[in-house]
């Protein structure tokens, strides 16, 4: 490399540097990416699956945009993914790139001392110089130290040789890593572009459905709004149910509470401190939880363990798709509907399950279809759109038992809430 070409390596490498290191995410690995990537294309394949059962309808429905919707975010996380692999793996040139100035710094100091040595050899390189070097010490000592000398020397320049093939072998073999890493960056690069075109394609797929869509705007309409009525009744009956739960634990709190009260029949019994109440009693209050009015032993550890399977619910039917995210959503243009929960298509007749463990709270009707509300402590799951029902009221049940069965609509409706009436996300309660 000329004195000319090293300041302008040295700006390349620098400028590299610095591009990358605003793109890296340190937070993650390689093998964190790779695990990332594999689950996105796992999900994609089932949206895939999910699309190509929907597609079997002449009809397209919101669940369908639902599902492109989806995969659309799904595609865009794995063009997201590609990048910050492309970032590690410029971040690994980069470190290359300064390791081989390095060496190549080091390897021209080494080849600039050998160089002095040998021609320091060959200016003294007789044997009479040799010779005459060592008889011109002042005793016997001496000419041992200056033989050892010698040979030391010897031993340096030997070492120096070494070192300096050693240093140009390592040297090589990170250029030759480079070489592979450019491939591997290419390669990655690829995978980006494909993955870029795949993504207009689908774009203009859902484009297409929504243009659809459009076309029978009064008739979404018309289904919206029979929607917005019944999620009305729905959400009227579960505050009620949750109200009377309320209710019904305020008045047992009550009830145990004027039968741990000590008789005041003498002097004596007044005088006496009162035996504490077990602490395993169902019936206690712990002081840990104040703000809750389920907050006996037993529905305290409930509600702890509901919030730790958070993320890691199962999901209540075997097999469906969100066609409704909770929360207020414009499906399309004109079409804004505020879900309470999510609404998961699903076939008809499709066995639905508790997510968690609890007490089965409330049946009730809403319309011509059932609901069934299941206690997890100060938690509350409603499963609506049930045809048939095969729990009772007070009945405990376990995760994953049945609940019953979906109406022909084909659609659960799933909420989750607190003792406060306040809704949940249910996407973020599930297993992903």
């Amino acid at each position: 490399m000329t004195a000319m070409q090293k300041p302008v390596f040295l700006f390349l490498y620098l400028l590299c540097s610095a591009a990358v290191s605003f793109g890296q995410t340190p937070a993650q690995t390689r093998s964190d990416l790779e695990k990332e990537r594999a689950s996105i294309q796992q999900q994609i394949e089932d949206v895939k699956h999910s699309l190509d059962i929907t597609k079997r309808n002449k009809k397209e429905t919101l669940g369908q945009l639902a599902l492109l919707q989806r995969r659309l975010r799904l595609r865009q996380a794995a063009i997201s993914n590609i990048n910050q692999q492309i970032n590690f793996i410029q971040a690994d040139m980069n470190n290359s790139w300064s390791e081989i100035l390095k060496l190549k710094k080091e390897l021209d100091t080494l080849r600039k001392q050998y160089a002095e040595s040998v021609i320091y050899a060959y200016e003294n390189r007789t044997n009479y110089d040799y010779l005459n070097f060592i008889f011109a010490a002042n005793n016997f000592n001496d000419a041992v130290k200056r033989v050892a000398y010698l040979k030391s020397y010897r031993t340096y320049r030997e070492e120096r040789a070494a070192n300096i093939q050693k240093t140009h072998d390592l040297l090589q073999n990170k250029i030759n890593g480079l070489k592979t890493k450019r491939i591997e960056k290419d390669e990655a690069l690829v995978k980006q572009n494909k993955e870029k075109q795949v993504l207009e394609v689908e774009k203009k797929e859902k484009d297409e459905v929504v243009t659809s869509l459009q076309s029978h705007e009064k008739e979404l309409k018309k289904e919206m709004n029979l929607k917005q009525r019944q999620d009305q009744k729905l959400g009227n009956a579960i505050a009620a149910a949750i109200r009377r739960a309320r209710e019904e634990a305020i008045r047992e709190a009550k009830k145990n509470a004027a039968a741990n009260v000590p008789e005041k029949s003498d002097n004596a019994k007044a005088s006496r401190p009162s035996a504490p109440v077990a602490a395993n009693s169902a019936t206690a209050r712990p002081a840990a939880k104040p703000g809750t009015t389920f907050n006996t032993t037993a529905d305290v550890a409930l509600s702890d363990d509901f919030e730790k399977n958070r993320g890691h619910l199962p999901w209540p039917v075997s097999a469906g798709n969100i066609a409704m995210r909770f929360g207020p959503h414009e499906y399309i243009k004109g079409i804004v509907h505020n879900n309470q929960g999510i609404t998961i298509e699903t076939p008809a007749g499709t066995s639905v399950t508790a997510v968690f463990k609890g007490e089965v709270q409330s049946i009730f009707n809403v319309g011509d279809v059932s609901a069934v509300m299941i206690r997890h402590g100060k938690y509350f799951t409603t499963y609506s759109n049930l045809a048939t029902v095969s729990v009772s009221k007070g009945q405990q049940v376990n995760t994953g038992q049945t609940l019953g069965k979906l109406a022909e609509i084909g659609q659960l409706e799933f909420v989750l809430s607190d003792e406060k009436d306040h809704l949940f996300d249910p996407e973020k309660w599930l297993r992903r």
